[in-house]
């Protein structure tokens, strides 16, 4: 079956996933969202039996095979679908019949809206911490300074049992005003540069800064897609990004055995709605993929916001930089965990050289 092209760009701006399959049960097209979300070319999926991805037995089939028996159409929600070798996800389907023998299979990933949500609200989030930055600045790091000087002139004067007490002070000291450091980087609202980013290259510097310090003792992997073209933005601050991203991972691993990976892809078909009803495409995929023990459900949907950390001694502030970050930069940031697997992905936009 082929799709004709004046229906062609209608067909791949379909936002859910959509299969086409014909009388024998193979894939007949699937749109640019659908190879996104299932992670395979449509190439690879035409012609082969939908039983070969969606596995026998699968929902799916029986409600295509429903379909043809009383040429109406099914819809089931909260079904847990089955991909190839992909984990199981969550999402509704809705099949329904079309003029020749054809079946519209359309699969509505609740997952994909809810974390686009989430991504979004966490920017707003994000942004509320800059006005706050400038205060803690202003009426906090001045008069710490001043506690840290006075504590290092009385351990002039005090025995060897007191110094330790003001060693403490100028030791907490200075761990609040690290923290009031990371904090300011949010009250930063100088615009982004527009340069093109290697974001391999943006890769490979945070990996060997990561091996040669915190992850000396992990095992890295990279898969990367050499053909991926450039993003637009700041390389120290994409750096920052990812090697916050790398930290975490290398804090959740396992001492022995902890492994993570590194992978880039060019995934056609994602797109983000700007303010204005323009779109944005974000084609480039970049993710981070740990074997952690995984990001508790209790503060999964939250795990971007100010102050959320999931160690006891945590600042909860890296992951909200990295969406402010990522924000700025035009694209969406996600996690998707569960025990013994992590990845957090990056939805950046193209380079485009303006003339």
């Amino acid at each position: 079956m082929t799709v004709t092209s004046p229906y062609e760009a209608a067909w791949n701006a379909q936002p859910y996933p959509t299969l086409m399959i014909d009388i024998e049960d193979k894939i007949a097209r699937a749109n640019s969202a659908a190879e996104v979300y299932l992670s395979l070319s449509e190439r690879q999926m035409r012609g082969r039996d939908l039983a070969r991805f969606a596995g026998e037995g699968a929902l799916v089939l029986s409600m295509v095979e429903q379909v043809r028996l009383h040429g109406v159409s099914y819809a089931q929600h909260d079904i847990e679908l089955s991909w190839a070798d992909q984990k199981p996800r969550m999402a509704n389907v809705q099949v329904a019949p079309v003029e020749g023998d054809l079946v519209l299979l359309q699969l509505q990933p609740r997952s994909i809206a809810e974390k686009m949500d989430r991504s979004l609200s966490s920017r707003s989030a994000a942004r509320s911490v800059t006005g706050m930055a400038a205060m803690l600045a202003h009426e906090i790091k001045n008069p710490l300074a001043g506690i840290s000087g006075a504590a290092q002139l009385l351990a002039m004067n005090m025995n060897e049992e007191d110094q330790e007490l003001t060693s403490l002070i100028r030791e907490e000291a200075e761990r609040i005003g690290k923290l009031l450091g990371r904090v300011e980087q949010f009250g930063d609202l100088r615009p982004v540069s527009r340069d093109p980013v290697n974001i391999h290259d943006v890769l490979n510097r945070a990996k060997l800064s990561a091996q040669s310090g915190f992850a000396a003792k992990v095992r890295f992997v990279e898969d990367y897609d050499p053909s991926l073209p450039p993003t637009v933005g700041d390389s120290d601050q994409l750096m920052q990004v990812a090697l916050n991203l790398i930290k975490n991972a290398a804090e959740a691993v396992p001492k022995i055995g902890g492994m993570i990976t590194l992978r880039t892809a060019y995934r056609a078909g994602v797109m983000l709605s700007l303010p204005g009803g323009g779109r944005e495409s974000l084609p480039l995929e970049i993710s981070v993929i740990d074997n952690g023990s995984g990001v508790s459900p209790d503060i999964k949907n939250d795990l971007f916001e100010p102050f959320i950390s999931t160690k006891a001694a945590g600042s909860g502030l890296g992951l909200a930089l990295v969406s402010k970050i990522v924000d700025q930069h035009g694209g969406v940031v996600e996690c998707e965990s569960e025990p013994g697997w992590t990845a957090f992905r990056l939805l950046l936009p193209l380079w485009k050289e303006t003339r």
